[in-house]
């Protein structure tokens, strides 16, 4: 920063400036009489910032980067205008200021160091309001950006818990919610079944038919799991190829019957209907488990998976408990 000299000498009034509306202007003239003004150059930083003063921008711009020296900043950035000011915080609680500031363009500031602020604020009822006035817009647009962070952080949430290629919840749901599940069964005494899926010899009909029409496959059979399951079941890829339904509040009979009509709408899933040569018709196994009266979702997964192998063991294309 380069120093010009006092506000005295500077040929700048505070008529403009926003801290003194509707305050003595004369008092207050004399009061910053003393003030240094500096100089910015267009990008450089206010390097002291670490000090409890009061910046008031009497020409050009500067730019507020929130939080940028704790590391958290994320590009939200406030511009601070002739007339306006920044580092009220620092010199209200006495500390380092956390914003990272720098000028947009040669910019001259008005320098209040925080003694003098506390006299003008104790001396003029229009500085402490303004001053509070100023607070309250800060703290407002704070609470703002935070709401937005929030509704941001919760979208990325959600992202992370379904799977991108099939759009069905992943692993990462599963350890969350499955526990709950299983909780939430045992304190309503109520049943919770769950059906393992395998996609029948799909290594082979990636190898044939190429990688993108298996995922193509993938993609119709997760539709088929998910589109056959009521609005409180749930639909997971497990992982490659093997998928999972939990359902919650069924019967081992009930939900042997929904596996039954899953696979024999697996069946008549048509790939591709448009092209010259028909593709197979997926099929898959289907592992059927309830939730015992100790178990816990490893033993639930555990059950559900070994019935799994029966099916494959039996055939495949087929439904075992």
């Amino acid at each position: 920063m380069k120093l010009i000299g006092p506000f005295r000498d500077s040929g700048y009034t505070v008529e403009n400036l926003e801290l003194f509306r509707d305050a003595d202007m004369l008092a207050a003239a004399v009061a910053l009489a003393d003030c240094e003004v500096v100089q910015l150059a267009a990008g450089e930083p206010v390097e002291d910032a670490v000090r409890a003063r009061l910046y008031i921008v009497l020409s050009g711009m500067l730019e507020v980067e929130t939080d940028g020296q704790t590391g958290s900043a994320d590009g939200n950035v406030n511009r601070i205008m002739p007339g306006e000011s920044v580092g009220e915080q620092s010199v209200l609680d006495d500390a380092a200021n956390l914003d990272a500031v720098h000028a947009v363009e040669e910019t001259r500031l008005l320098v209040i160091e925080s003694k003098l602020a506390w006299e003008l604020i104790d001396h003029s009822n229009a500085v402490a309001r303004n001053l509070l006035r100023l607070m309250s817009f800060r703290i407002r647009a704070a609470n703002a950006l935070l709401r937005r962070r929030q509704k941001l952080g919760e979208f990325y949430r959600q992202l992370s818990l379904n799977d991108t290629l099939t759009g069905l919840y992943n692993r990462t749901w599963l350890a969350d919610m499955l526990p709950k599940l299983v909780g939430r069964a045992r304190a309503q005494t109520s049943p919770l079944a769950l059906l393992m899926i395998d996609l029948d010899n799909f290594k082979k009909f990636n190898d044939t038919h190429g990688h993108l029409v298996g995922d193509a496959a993938l993609c119709a059979a997760a539709n088929v799991i998910r589109d056959g399951l009521r609005p409180s079941d749930f639909a997971v890829r497990y992982g490659g190829e093997e998928l999972m339904a939990v359902l919650p509040e069924t019967t081992a009979e009930l939900a042997f019957m929904v596996a039954e009509r899953l696979c024999q709408q697996m069946r008549e899933v048509v790939l591709f209907s448009d092209m010259r040569v028909p593709l197979p018709h997926l099929t898959a196994c289907f592992g059927v488990a309830v939730l015992g009266p100790d178990g816990d979702e490893m033993s639930l997964i555990e059950a559900a998976d070994a019935a799994l192998y029966r099916a494959k063991e039996a055939g495949r294309n087929c439904v075992s408990a």
